[in-house]
């Protein structure tokens, strides 16, 4: 099979392709022939070392994945070859997903339901784990409060906004205004153009959902009524000290997102309901994840880039 490797640390040039033989299941997992592979800000990070949970090279990033179970291995029942699934897989491991065949445990993956593009399943997987794991599993949102996403218009934030309104929450989103088209028909209540306006001004609010970090950890903290919750999903970079978390009577909560098939059912089962969809900015063959890094890279994708193998 061709899988993506890099044998060194550094830019995206170090990704290529080479042949391997394909894996085979072990007790308690699958082997999924990938239909498509979400890309997520961590695979560039870790590619260049800037994260270094993979230690040393070589090795093959990347942990979304939609595909079609070929086998199965020993212990598995609730997976059969022919279904079509969608996880997160191993992380903080290796899911080694840029790969035309991926193992999985049965504890990493979904079955895929009517709602969701084979492209949008490969994006919804982490994002939207992350975005979920945030909002209701720390946040705890409730109907009628008001919660702040930043860069709504990005991959987790895209997915934040709807996950709020699904909850019963009244959403503000920070945004370029190139990107609100998209953040209203989304359902965002209240859109933010930070190139233009503060932030600071759609304040108080019970929930921020933070997926910046540095100042806009400190400045969000502000705005926070006393007794709700700041979110953040940098913990290298939250912005905020307990003394002034303290001070300001609020929660802090940080992010570290983990593989959840109950999890990721619920947002599956959300997007068959058409409360929850991925929006894809590109579609890219597998052998150009180098320049899938590169456009991640920019910080200004719109939704999720995904490789086809």
């Amino acid at each position: 099979m061709r899988v993506i490797t890099q044998h060194t640390i550094g830019g995206p040039s170090v990704l290529e392709m080479i042949e391997v033989d394909r894996p085979e299941p072990g007790y308690g997992q699958v082997l999924i022939k990938t239909r498509a592979i979400g890309v997520n800000p961590v695979d560039g990070h870790v590619r260049s070392g800037e994260l270094a949970m993979l230690g040393e090279p070589p090795f093959t990033v990347g942990w979304d994945i939609a595909g079609t179970v070929e086998a199965a291995g020993p212990g598995v029942s609730a997976f059969a070859p022919g279904d079509e699934v969608l996880g997160m897989l191993a992380l903080p491991g290796a899911g080694n997903t840029y790969a035309e065949y991926v193992l999985a445990s049965v504890n990493e993956i979904v079955h895929e339901l009517a709602g969701l593009t084979v492209e949008q399943a490969a994006g919804l997987p982490m994002a939207g784990l992350t975005a979920w794991q945030s909002l209701v599993g720390l946040a705890r949102i409730q109907p009628g409060q008001r919660v702040l996403v930043h860069r709504a218009a990005g991959g987790v934030g895209h997915l934040a906004v709807q996950i709020a309104k699904a909850r019963g929450a009244h959403v503000i989103g920070t945004a370029s205004a190139a990107k609100h088209h998209l953040l209203r028909r989304l359902g965002v209540d209240q859109l933010v153009d930070y190139r233009s306006q503060d932030f600071t001004e759609a304040g108080p609010v019970d929930v921020v959902f933070d997926l910046l970090g540095g100042e806009y950890g400190e400045r969000s903290a502000r705005i926070v009524t006393p007794g709700g919750v700041l979110v953040s999903a940098y913990p290298q970079d939250t912005g905020v000290t307990p003394e002034l978390i303290a001070e300001l009577g609020i929660r802090h909560a940080i992010t570290i997102v983990s593989p959840s098939a109950p999890d990721l059912a619920q947002l599956v089962a959300l997007a068959a309901a058409g409360r929850l969809t991925v929006h894809v900015d590109q579609v890219l063959p597998l052998a150009e994840a180098a320049k899938a890094h590169e456009i991640v890279a920019t910080g200004t994708v719109t939704g999720k880039i995904v490789l086809m193998p």
